[in-house]
């Protein structure tokens, strides 16, 4: 990393301790826009699918536990010395797969262990396409952040989306959480990384099952990051999945048995695959959680209006000491895609603010107590 993005980043991080978020978020900026002419990270364009974008599926679960990472040097790829490595997991005769994105050695900060992000896709993507669509390995390549992509498989869930919906996946020790939790823990520890900057974001599936990986594994990861998805807990069965799609259902009492870990929420008011509803529903159960350790929290609102003209309203809570436990980004207008994100990927709104760069901006002010 070279210095001025290396004091930029530190700045940023400082502004957003203090909650100065307007002052952090134009610091991460120009700290991204000074690396961009360094090129674009590693992962194919894909073009939208055709079926409908939803985040409930049906399809057979496959309960996964005990990950042993084989990494597949045929499908590798490298620019310069950042790599793109294709892997997978192996459990009971079944594999999961996955793509790493590792930047290059040179951006890596001092301590030389990196922050990593696990980006979970939305029903009927791969890992190529969403780390086209949101443009995180771009944005991760100069900031010296691991990303990792697991891959739902179409044996698990017909359209790849994972199964937020069932209660065999949105308990801690079973099923999808546990195997992510445990692949990120892996990769972790092979990949220099700093087990006390491990993130997980996702959309629509993703970003519930990633709502559902961090109230489960709040020892594992640092914070979370939730577009367009909905609360753990807010259904058990297809039918109450598609009700709770259609017209929102509040978040179930938290299942890790401690705090939850600070949540940044993204989520269109014309959103009309999930409801806006769920967005709030998401901040209100992070709030909850957080509610005996963050003391009095107080929130900060502010108006404004993305660089492609889309409208949108944050809200930033904050705890007693001023530190942000809980971020809120209604997108006014936006319907059920990543703002901010590339038309090279699927289900990508590019006129909306940059939820990938304001993502890491947050996670990176964050880190996992002991």
């Amino acid at each position: 990393m070279n210095h001025l993005l290396q004091r930029l980043m530190a700045e940023a991080t400082q502004l957003t301790r203090h909650g100065r978020l307007h002052e952090a978020t134009q610091a991460i900026q120009r700290a991204l826009r000074g690396g961009a002419a360094r090129g674009p990270g590693i992962g194919r364009p894909a073009a939208p699918p055709s079926a409908p974008h939803a985040p409930w599926p049906a399809g057979e679960a496959l309960v996964l536990d005990g990950p042993e990472p084989v990494i597949d040097p045929d499908q590798a790829g490298t620019r310069g010395d950042e790599r793109w490595i294709a892997g997978s997991v192996a459990h009971q005769g079944r594999t999961l797969a996955y793509k790493l994105y590792l930047p290059p050695a040179a951006a890596a900060a001092a301590p030389l262990l990196r922050p990593m992000v696990v980006m979970l896709h939305g029903c009927t993507q791969d890992a190529d396409d969403f780390a086209a669509g949101t443009r995180m390995n771009a944005l991760a390549r100069d900031l010296g952040v691991v990303v990792l992509y697991p891959e739902q498989t179409p044996r698990a869930n017909a359209q790849r989306c994972w199964n937020w919906f069932k209660p065999q996946h949105q308990q801690r020790g079973r099923g999808e959480p546990a195997i992510l939790a445990a692949l990120a823990q892996t990769i972790a520890a092979d990949h220099h990384v700093d087990a006390a900057r491990v993130f997980v974001a996702g959309l629509s599936a993703g970003g519930a099952m990633a709502d559902i990986v961090g109230r489960c594994y709040p020892d594992v990861f640092a914070a979370v990051g939730v577009h367009s998805g909905l609360p753990s807990g807010a259904a058990s069965d297809v039918g109450s999945a598609l009700a709770a799609m259609r017209n929102g259902r509040p978040a179930a009492p938290a299942v890790s048995g401690g705090p939850m870990p600070p949540t940044i929420v993204f989520h269109g008011d014309a959103d009309a695959t999930v409801h806006v509803s769920n967005g709030a529903a998401i901040v209100e159960a992070a709030r909850n959680a957080n509610g005996k350790t963050a003391g009095k929290p107080s929130a900060r609102v502010a108006e404004g209006r993305s660089s492609g003209g889309q409208r949108y309203t944050r809200t930033v809570y904050t705890d007693e000491a001023g530190r942000s436990t809980t971020e809120y980004w209604q997108l006014h207008g936006a319907g059920h895609a990543w703002s901010g994100g590339s038309a090279e990927g699927s289900y990508t709104d590019p006129a909306g603010v940059d939820a990938s760069a304001e993502m890491l901006r947050f996670f990176l002010a964050h880190r996992r107590n002991p």
